[in-house]
Parts: C-alpha cells; structure tokens; sequence
C-alpha cells in the first residue's frame, strides 16, 4: 500500500466538491495493472467534471483526468511487467473508475495500451484524448476513402486542443487543411501547424441553400449546430463530414440533399469507447506516420495536480489555447 496525492472528486447530500486529497493504492477501481503516473493533460470534458458543471461521472467519488500515462509498478496481467511505460485514454476513466489526475492510477489491462516505439510518455499526454480523437477521425474517414485528392479538408474549433492537433495530423498525412476559427488573433500559430489556409468562424457566410458549390473534400467538425449544417453543403462528390464536438450546439438543420446527390457520409467519432485493436492501430500512427510535428507548439501549458482548478476556470471561460500538460509527480 503507498499513500499519494490525487485530485478526487465528490458528490453527495452536501453538493459537488473537489480537490486534492491524501489516498492509498488499495483505495483505487479495480484492474490488474497499477502504474505510477507521470503525465496526464486537461481535456474539456476535465474541466466539465472537476467543476461540477457537467455530469460526466457516474459514480462518486473518483479521481479526475480521462487520460494518463506512466511506468507499471505491479501487474496481475503477464502482458505487462514492472516498469513498462504505459498509455491510457478514455476507457471509463474518471467516468466508471479513478481517473489520472493522482499520482498514481489503477487500469484494466484490456485498456492499457504499451507505450509505442517513436512516443515519449509527455508527448503521448500532449496527444491524449484530443490527438486520438483527431487521429480516429482520419481514420474514419480515411475507411471510407476520404484522400487527399478529394480535396481540402476544413476543420472547424480549430484553436481548440483536437482542432489544432487534427490540423498537424491531417497535414502530415498529406491533406490540405483549411482551419475556421473564431480566434484571427491565433491563425498565425494555425498556419505554423500545418494550416494551409485560415477562415475566420464570424465571416463565414453560408448561404443556407440544401446546396452550395462544392469548396472541402470533406471537413473536421469539432462543433456541431449551425457549423455542421452550414459545412454539409460544401462538400464534394463522395467526401466525408467526421463529428466529434457539440460546442455549437447538439441539434442541426439539414436536408438530405447533399446525402443523396453527392454522396456526403457523416461520420460519428466517439472516441471513450473505442475497441481495443482499433486504439493499437491509431497510437501506432501517431507514433509514426501521423505523429505531430508541433507537439512543443500545441503544448502551451504545463502545470501541477494542485493547478487543475484554475485551469478548469480558464479553459470553462473560453481563455485556453492549445494543450495543458499535467506532471503528476508534482502535487499541491
């Protein structure tokens, strides 16, 4: 039994509360491989769930974080030994079971993903949900023979953490990436990650026909409402719409115009629930051929456990830009 620091959240007859609290090992969710964690990274879905502002657990208490990475310290499983360096993103974390945001953490092996050749342990906690997201859409697309030939692919929340790796992403697997956000105050930082070309979300005028001429190959959505309605028509002959985000809202207006005429597939992304070989696949691509080149850019933050609250207020307030990087080692 080693005592820690985690940040543990609670909610009962009292109300929501959260913060960094003293544990032992034999406190965590079951799983058969326990790892001392290095890195973690704060995703939206975090800030949601440490400030209570979303109901994103489903149980109580839990550690936060939804992604982790570190070095096995013991393992029931023969397929992991001690000291591995190990990834683990989504999976029921901070959702079902104690999450990453502790110093140390508790996973089913079924999860657990080997760290991969060409990945550093921070570098794979700067990719975490946001990258995998990013890369499961490619993929998605990709499957249903989305290519480069197609044409530019638009991303749209593109100053968001999944819109700024899907632009390094998608431009190194050799797609032209046109970037829409409403931040022109960041689009130099979106052309030094890949972005061919950069669309400011308030000058966007989409006509509202079923119809428009053909402008992307296929399109990122990382918002949802008007953005994916007013996309769809864009798009060319047989392209494909990924959809990954609901910032826009979760309702859209369309017709079936662009389904049935050009062929438009609209993907769902939903990457927490993820098959297992599935996830081998993508971190083997984004340890190699997608791997991010601008991993140092995008990471703009790096903080301690006892920091998550004030980031979860900023990133809530719309004042984050690109990727927070927690070391768990460090706590309050």
């Amino acid at each position: 039994m080693t005592r820690f620091q985690a940040f543990r959240i609670h909610r009962d007859d009292a109300g929501h509360r959260a913060g960094l609290e003293t544990m032992d090992t034999d406190a965590l969710s079951p799983g058969e491989v326990l790892i001392r964690a290095a890195y973690s990274s704060v995703n939206y879905k975090d800030a949601l769930a440490g400030t209570g502002k979303g109901r994103i657990l489903r149980q109580y208490p839990l550690n936060g974080g939804i992604d982790v990475a570190g070095h096995v310290v013991a393992s029931s499983d023969p397929a992991f030994k001690e000291g591995d360096a190990v990834l683990c993103t989504g999976s029921g974390l901070s959702e079902t079971r104690d999450g990453g945001f502790a110093q140390y953490a508790r996973l089913d092996a079924r999860w657990t993903i080997p760290l991969p050749a060409g990945l550093g342990l921070r570098e794979s906690m700067i990719i975490g949900t946001a990258g995998f997201t990013a890369a499961l859409a490619l993929l998605r697309m990709q499957d249903n023979r989305q290519t480069p030939e197609l044409g530019p692919i638009a991303i749209s929340g593109a100053s968001g953490g999944v819109g700024q790796l899907a632009i390094d992403i998608f431009s190194r697997a050799g797609y032209e990436v046109h970037a829409i956000s409403g931040k022109p105050d960041h689009f130099d930082t979106l052309r030094a990650l890949g972005a061919h070309a950069c669309i400011d979300r308030h000058h966007l005028d989409f006509s509202g026909k079923p119809m428009d001429s053909a402008r992307f190959g296929g399109a990122l959505d990382t918002v949802g409402g008007s953005m994916l309605s007013g996309l769809l028509p864009l798009i060319h002959p047989y392209g494909n719409v990924a959809l990954c985000g609901n910032a826009g809202g979760i309702a859209f207006d369309s017709t079936v115009m662009p389904f049935i005429i050009r062929g438009v597939s609209l993907l769902g992304v939903a990457s927490a629930g993820t098959a297992r070989d599935i996830r081998d696949v993508i971190w083997q691509h984004l340890a190699s051929d997608w791997k991010p080149r601008q991993l140092e850019r995008i990471a703009t933050d790096e903080i301690a456990l006892a920091q998550l609250p004030a980031t979860f207020s900023r990133m809530l307030a719309g004042n984050a830009f690109g990727r927070t990087v927690v070391d768990n080692t460090l706590g309050g």
